[in-house]
């Protein structure tokens, strides 16, 4: 199931950093522990940097360099207008997909009911 589960994540891994860095903005590393924490425990950090620096690239965010402790500054992502935008379209999609597979799901377990 693994290598399923990380496949499913590609495709929507980009909607759930927005949708973490909504709540509040953050770093890559802390990107990752918010993700752990919410239970993607697979996720890797050089995929979540990989994503912020495309992320990033395509406007959704907003960056600030934040002094270190340890090294040089750290990059703090922040969800901008297009972001939100982009954001609101991706829950848009993500529940007319939901609603279809589990439509699917129910139709396939249950094939009387339709009847």
């Amino acid at each position: 199931m693994a290598k399923q589960m990380t496949e499913m994540l590609k495709g929507t891994l980009e909607g759930i950093v927005l949708a973490t860095l909504a709540v509040q903005p953050a770093y890559g590393y802390e990107i990752t522990a918010r993700l752990r924490e919410q239970g993607f425990s697979d996720i890797v950090e050089g995929t979540v940097y990989a994503l912020l620096v495309r992320i990033e690239q395509r406007g959704l965010v907003d960056v600030t360099k934040v002094p270190s402790e340890k090294g040089p500054p750290r990059k703090v992502y922040s969800l901008n207008a297009q972001g939100s935008e982009y954001l609101v379209e991706f829950w848009r999609s993500w529940s007319f997909l939901a609603e279809r597979i589990e439509q699917l799901h129910h139709h396939i377990e249950h094939p009387q009911e339709g009847e």
